[in-house]
């Protein structure tokens, strides 16, 4: 487990505008937090550093890339040993569908977010590159309706102000 980061009120600020625009430059975000330019810069480089700042991404649409049906695919993976585990998640990792996949707990071991064209494509999915795999056991699908996102991560105890 990673040790946290101790966060001042000024870096706090920075995450939270960051969250919300990762290209807003150094001088805005200054503006923005009432320190110099080269304070910012200083602080931010501080944070990636330090591991708090992960990177950027870039978000876009999956509808508009063809890829309009998403689902969440749990799976329980028999046996659950390493040896199987390992090549399992990287092969899902290297499916062009996969979004996102979880380790998880309790009755299912993975959950795998994807973005397929139609049902027959999720179709596909499942039966080709899930259920054809020797250590799959099964697959249960959810289709997702609608998404949002939340507000910004920051610490336990630090709920996000509206008026910063």
């Amino acid at each position: 487990m990673t040790a946290s980061v101790v966060l001042d009120p000024v870096d706090l600020h920075l995450l939270r505008l960051l969250q919300n625009d990762a290209r807003t430059t150094y001088r805005d975000l200054a503006a923005r937090v009432g320190v110099a330019p080269s304070t910012c810069l200083d602080r931010v480089t501080r944070l990636r550093r330090s591991g708090v700042i992960l990177g950027h991404q870039l978000r876009l649409d999956p509808a508009k890339l063809g890829r309009g049906l998403e689902a969440l695919l749990s799976v329980q993976v028999r046996p659950h040993r390493r040896e199987l585990v390992g090549p399992f998640v990287e092969r899902i990792r290297a499916l062009p569908e996969s979004r996102t996949v979880f380790h998880l707990t309790g009755p299912d071991d993975y959950l795998v977010h994807v973005a397929v064209a139609d049902m027959a494509d999720l179709q596909r999915l499942v039966l080709d590159e899930f259920t054809a795999r020797r250590e799959v056991a099964r697959v249960e699908t959810r289709l997702i309706f609608q998404q949002w996102d939340c507000g910004p991560l920051l610490p336990p105890g630090h709920a996000p102000s509206e008026n910063r």
